[in-house]
């Protein structure tokens, strides 16, 4: 885990118990099972991006706050340079920069995503809203419930993410733009 998603179930715990709610009591306000969610809190369990929407909602403040420590600040337009995104890593064999950290109040999340073949394939995951990915370098195969499909650069795929699913590289390194609505 990186130094900067290292602090994200320090942040998590410090605001809950500022708003003086038990971790127990979070944990069912959130539909987290108690155990899942220790285990986030203790930094014992990398916390998916959709469960972090669902914190941060709870929290009553934004991403931003958990990922970076820092209140998004921008409410018009928000420019991330390239190499400049909020590194996160979530899952291993992933490695997501977030491009819109600084928006304030933001409705989509896109991501850089960079993925690496000689990683182990992660778990399929799902969460609610739906997503978007851009295939920016590389191959990278995307997997949806049980279907297969390979994207070169320049192709995209939209679906469900409550809908199990999964990306990984083939044969190196790919990137690709991901854009979650929650």
């Amino acid at each position: 885990m990186n130094e900067k998603a290292a602090h994200v179930p320090q942040r998590i715990k410090e605001l809950r118990e500022i708003l003086e709610i038990s971790a127990f009591d979070f944990a069912g306000d959130t539909e987290i099972p108690f155990d899942t969610y220790s285990k986030y809190e203790n930094g014992e369990l990398d916390i998916p991006i959709s469960v972090l929407y669902t914190i941060a909602n709870r929290l009553g403040t934004d991403v931003t706050v958990l990922l970076t420590g820092e209140e998004a600040r921008m409410d018009s337009a928000a420019v991330c340079r390239k190499g400049k995104g909020v590194q996160i890593e979530r899952y291993p064999g992933y490695e997501f920069s977030s491009l819109a950290y600084n928006f304030k109040n933001r409705t989509m999340e896109p991501l850089l995503v960079t993925l690496d073949s000689s990683r182990p394939e992660a778990a399929k995951v799902s969460h609610s809203g739906q997503e978007f990915n851009y295939v920016v370098e590389g191959l990278v195969k995307i997997t949806v419930l049980n279907n297969e499909h390979i994207l070169n650069p320049g192709d995209s795929i939209y679906f469900d993410a409550r809908l199990p699913h999964g990306q990984c590289a083939v044969n190196g390194t790919a990137r690709f733009i991901t854009v979650i609505q929650e």
